[in-house]
């Protein structure tokens, strides 16, 4: 049996979750009204429940975000919300806290979300041994470290492929509440990773002004699917609870278009739900939301992965200033441009800058306010104006299932049996007397032309056989309304026979792979504690929005290294380092300053606060 390959696309709301399937998606994730690590993508168990019944039409799953850390008050309201989503026929839960394990739970497949900082062979099968049936791994993760994951255990594993990136180890970033007493792990996470800073050096010199030293680009592994799915990986996420409905579509479509091609004729995998999409328009991820493409730390690390010029959206290359002519510019590739697309370029002060196109007359594009820009300024295109408008049709991605028409004649009447791509059949009667056409031209042709007209139906007509003893005559509104009614019948079929997997998690004791756990495991709550005492975990630290230090706590730590950026990393850089910095290195955004320490062995930066007392290691 061939292993099931799948794209898993965000849901910010119902809508965008159809837009999602329709588009090719074979799972999506979604909020509920509580608990999710988006606040501000929350959702209605009507609508979530409306989601799960257009999904599974195609065979297509819905995955329910439970992922904050969870308060010792919330406990009973979120075993509530779980049996709820349980009941709507949700597939999976995704979860950080491991509260949830400790719970009275229905028999609801779990997830275990890349909060939960799954980044080690031995917690990842841990895992897996307590119940988990799927984990989503840390987005730092290179190829040859997902292969040694996959190796220790079955269990199914989910990548991010595209989408932001969040600088910090998923789950261990305090920036937020360190600073505003809004925590990242409760769903309300404040960006400040995306902030403009100085970059000061032990010596108190700025280094670099107002740059945005802790954003990143976004992630691209549209490339590496074949070798992800090689080393282990089943499921490819799309991240993006809060981006818009073209950004949804269009990251869908060029991910399902990219996995087709590697699952045509393969033995091995095959796609993880029904049906096939078609698309009024090409498919470009540089056409939606990025702030330029990275494949992060997937095949080690080996490029620059920082946006520290702005962290909005770069767009599409276009070309470059040729020339300025009075109001506007003659540029590169013009004719790729629109009246009202976005431009984004870096103005004259090296700053990021941007305009909308008004008009483009004679091949001058003229924007809505002037810049004086140089010849050879390189412009972007971050708003597409057309391809815009177009992906939000509701007809730009359209999803059928395959179907098989048979009609036949019955001893009194007619009968049409219809069997889709996935085996299920429905059938309809009716009764008629039998009348011979008066012309002798076959019936048959006009049979299935109006058989074939499936309309706003999910379904496409892949093969129609008419099985006739003789050349009967038959109204045209006969063979609409029994199409209608079969096809009426097989949506109803396939949603009643689609079947869930269902898994009831059972308390076990198997070890954790450490004993002691530090504020980094965000254990916020009762049952957490129970659930890793119960696992041999013997000293438990209280959660960081629990107990913080002000001033002095530790942040953040990342893989990503402003030293490496700045081309001053004495592993990776060391014929063209040059002079060493003085450290310790401080980020300074307003009142806000972090302290940069660097911890090369494991190829880690960590952000401290500005009263912390760091001990630094010797460079080798």
């Amino acid at each position: 049996m061939k292993k099931k390959v799948e794209i898993l696309s965000p849901a910010k709301n119902l809508i965008q979750g159809i837009a999602a399937i329709n588009a090719g998606a074979d799972a999506v994730y979604i909020g509920a009204p509580q608990f999710g690590a988006r606040s501000n993508a929350t959702n209605s168990i009507e609508d979530v429940a409306e989601l799960v019944k257009y999904a599974h039409l195609f065979k297509a799953q819905v995955f329910v975000v439970v992922n904050t850390i969870l308060y010792d008050n919330e406990l009973e309201d979120c075993k509530e919300l779980i049996h709820t989503l349980y009941d709507i026929g949700v597939d999976a839960l995704i979860v950080q806290d491991m509260a949830i394990m400790e719970m009275d739970l229905p028999p609801i497949v779990i997830h275990a979300s890349t909060q939960a900082n799954n980044r080690d062979p031995k917690h990842v099968k841990f895992l897996a041994d307590a119940g988990m049936k799927r984990v989503v791994l840390a987005r730092e993760l290179n190829l040859d470290q997902i292969k040694e994951i996959h190796e220790a255990t079955d269990v199914e594993l989910e990548f991010f492929v595209s989408g932001a990136l969040c600088v910090s180890f998923s789950g261990n970033c305090y920036m937020s509440i360190a600073n505003g007493e809004r925590s990242a792990n409760r769903g309300s996470c404040a960006q400040n990773c995306r902030l403009p800073y100085n970059l000061i050096d032990g010596k108190g010199e700025t280094l670099i002004s107002n740059s945005h030293l802790l954003s990143i680009k976004d992630l691209d592994l549209s490339e590496q699917l074949p070798n992800l799915v090689e080393a282990g990986i089943t499921s490819f996420k799309i991240e993006g609870r809060l981006k818009d409905m073209v950004y949804v579509k269009n990251n869908t479509s060029y991910l399902r278009k990219k996995l087709d091609a590697f699952l045509e004729n393969n033995e091995t995998y095959t796609k993880a739900s029904s049906g096939r999409t078609f698309y009024t328009f090409d498919a470009e991820m540089d056409r939606s939301f990025n702030r330029g493409y990275t494949d992060y730390f997937v095949n080690k690390r080996s490029q620059k992965i920082g946006s520290w010029e702005t962290p909005k959206s770069q767009g599409q290359l276009i070309g470059r200033i040729i020339e300025t002519k009075s109001n506007g510019y003659v540029i590169e590739n013009c004719e790729l441009l629109n009246n009202g697309d976005g431009l984004y370029f870096i103005n004259e002060n090296g700053e990021a800058d941007g305009a909308q196109i008004n008009i483009i007359v004679n091949d001058i594009v003229v924007p809505n306010t002037f810049r004086s820009l140089k010849p050879g300024t390189i412009i972007y295109r971050n708003s597409d104006a057309n391809f815009n408008k177009l992906l939000e049709r509701d007809d730009s991605a359209v999803r059928k299932i395959g179907v098989k028409l048979i009609f036949s004649e019955t001893p009194n009447g007619f009968q049409l049996f219809a069997i889709d791509e996935d085996g299920h059949e429905s059938v309809s009667n009716f009764e008629s007397v039998k009348e011979l056409a008066k012309s002798e031209d076959s019936t048959i042709p006009n049979i299935k032309k109006n058989l074939s007209k499936t309309g706003n139906t999910p379904f496409i007509v892949d093969e129609i056989n008419v099985d006739f003893t003789n050349n009967w005559f038959l109204p045209i509104s006969k063979i609409n309304e029994i199409r209608r009614l079969v096809l009426e019948q097989l949506v109803d079929i396939r949603i009643s026979e689609y079947q869930r997997e269902e898994y009831q998690i059972t308390k076990t004791d198997h070890p954790y792979p450490v004993t002691q756990l530090d504020f980094t495991y965000n254990v916020a709550n009762k049952l957490a504690r129970e659930f890793y005492k119960r696992h041999g975990v013997t000293e438990i630290e209280k959660a960081f929005e629990l107990q913080w230090d002000p001033g002095k706590s530790r942040v953040m730590t990342t893989k990503y290294c402003v030293k490496y950026e700045l081309g001053k990393c004495w592993r990776f850089n060391k014929d063209t380092i040059g002079e060493k910095l003085v450290e310790p290195l401080t980020l300074k955004h307003g009142e806000n300053e972090y302290k940069l320490k660097f911890n090369c062995k494991p190829c880690e930066m960590e952000i401290w606060e500005k009263d912390a007392e760091l001990v630094f290691e010797e460079e080798e």
